[in-house]
């Protein structure tokens, strides 16, 4: 259906460079005359609501640990009022696409702009605003000293153009977006149960050779430890705090590249990986990782964030994560799959403390705790050849997930291209969309998206 679909019959220029031919009907508006300031304060009852660049305006939850980095202070008072329907928009963030409507009534950052949004369709409005051609706009009226920490101009955001298309286009671009978009997740999320499937043989393969070695038949001795049970004979019971010792070494100048902790990728050059900046407005105080060195995100070691760096470049991580010398003779590299495997993700998280229970809430595994802990350690040539086997048994595995991940990259990338040719008006979905059948009732499902495991970040600024 997609593929059918024609451009409008006629066009006209929109006089922006970003949006370039739009329909020759449809509006084109600047946005001042669409929006009008709200300043409502002194409502703490109201729900939290944040503002993200992947999801757009939604309520906070005061028990999930991946919301809550920023310390919400005590007296809301002077958290501005938000209503169901209002253009919410984070005024450091706006160049990324971080803003959206209100979804219910609420209370936003005293630093975020809150307006009343009249347009026809909020749906169609916010699809618009947080589409790509939008960002060049939302850029181009920020500025600021430094890239990432950009302020939203008001007298520049009064300026940017708004296509304004009839109600009943508005109403079909929006149903059609929310076709494809179900369409597109039920496959994404096909895929990543595919990988999910992937990753589970991966990690069998895993277990099973940091427990056992690659002989099956090996024979066994108590390890002395009750939730290791046996392991094989020539292998010892070590504890963590005898292979590995902590370091604290912190950057004086912020100049290092910054890394960061990827669940499925490891320890990465940050820039490498995304092309949104850094969160903070500075990297001195971060601590510094040297190649072959460890890094242990203590709030996440239970979901397997534990990498040596395998980089070859001395860089930057955050002042929250632990980095650790080897102080024996192991492979490091076996180690992060020990340390990665079913048995030691469990054994981390019964040893994390904190606020909250399982994988959930402010759980931390502290230094303490992680070097007290014994692991099954084999002679180093078993673990170099043990860790080669390792390759070998899983490489079909790798580069089946390798070729999933770039598929949904792609279709995400479709996606984003889609929303913008639709909105901006490069295709016209009108006939199309009226021989769209009936939504489903079910409520609807967030978009799937991939937001990897990595340096503690959050939408919301310091306020």
């Amino acid at each position: 259906m997609i593929e059918e679909l024609k451009p409008y019959a006629e066009y006209k220029e929109s006089g922006s460079k970003w949006l370039g031919a739009v329909p020759a009907e449809w509006e084109v508006r600047h946005l001042r005359t669409l929006i009008s300031k709200r300043a409502e304060r002194d409502r703490p009852d109201l729900p939290l609501l944040s503002v993200a660049r992947e999801k757009g305006v939604f309520v906070r939850s005061m028990t999930d640990a991946d919301e809550n980095h920023n310390v919400i202070p005590e007296d809301l008072t002077n958290y501005k009022v938000a209503r169901a329907g209002n253009l919410v928009i984070n005024k450091m963030k706006a160049w990324q696409g971080s803003m959206g409507i209100a979804p219910c009534d609420g209370i936003v950052s005293p630093a975020y702009f809150v307006f009343d949004f009249r347009i026809a369709n909020q749906a169609f409005g916010q699809r618009l605003l947080r589409s790509k051609p939008y960002v060049a706009h939302f850029a181009q009226a920020s500025d600021g000293v430094r890239v990432g920490q950009w302020d939203l101009s008001i007298p520049g955001m009064r300026q940017i153009p708004v296509l304004v298309p009839s109600e009943d286009e508005q109403a079909a671009i929006v149903r059609f977006l929310d076709h494809a978009n179900r369409k597109i997740d039920g496959w994404v999320r096909a895929k990543r149960k595919l990988i999910g499937l992937l990753n589970e043989q991966k990690q069998a393969i895993i277990h099973r050779a940091v427990t056992r070695g690659l002989h099956p038949d090996v024979p066994l001795k108590p390890s002395g430890i009750p939730w290791l049970g046996d392991i094989p004979k020539n292998w010892e019971a070590k504890r963590i705090k005898y292979l590995l010792r902590e370091v604290d070494n912190r950057s004086t100048t912020g100049l290092e590249p910054l890394l960061s902790m990827r669940m499925h990728h490891g320890l990465v050059v940050f820039s490498e990986h995304f092309t949104r900046p850094p969160q903070a407005a500075t990297l001195v105080g971060f601590k510094i990782v040297r190649p072959r060195q460890f890094v242990v995100n203590r709030m996440q070691a239970g979901n397997g964030v534990i990498f040596p760096s395998c980089l070859s470049i001395t860089g930057l991580v955050s002042p929250d994560y632990a980095v650790f010398d080897p102080i024996a003779d192991v492979n490091v590299d076996y180690l992060g799959e020990l340390f990665r495997s079913r048995t030691l993700r469990v054994k981390f998280r019964s040893e994390s403390k904190g606020l909250g229970t399982g994988t959930s809430g402010f759980m931390r595994l502290y230094n303490d705790r992680f070097g007290a802990i014994h692991i099954p350690l084999p002679p180093r040539e078993e673990q170099d050849s043990i860790l080669k086997g390792i390759g070998e048994q899983s490489a079909d595995l790798n580069t089946a997930i390798a070729r999933t991940e770039r598929e949904i990259a792609l279709m995400q990338e479709y996606r984003t291209r889609l929303t913008a040719d639709l909105v901006t008006g490069k295709l016209d979905v009108r006939e199309a969309a009226a021989h769209l059948p009936a939504p489903p009732v079910a409520a609807p499902v967030e978009p799937a998206t991939d937001e990897p495991v990595e340096e503690v970040e959050t939408e919301e600024n310091t306020e």
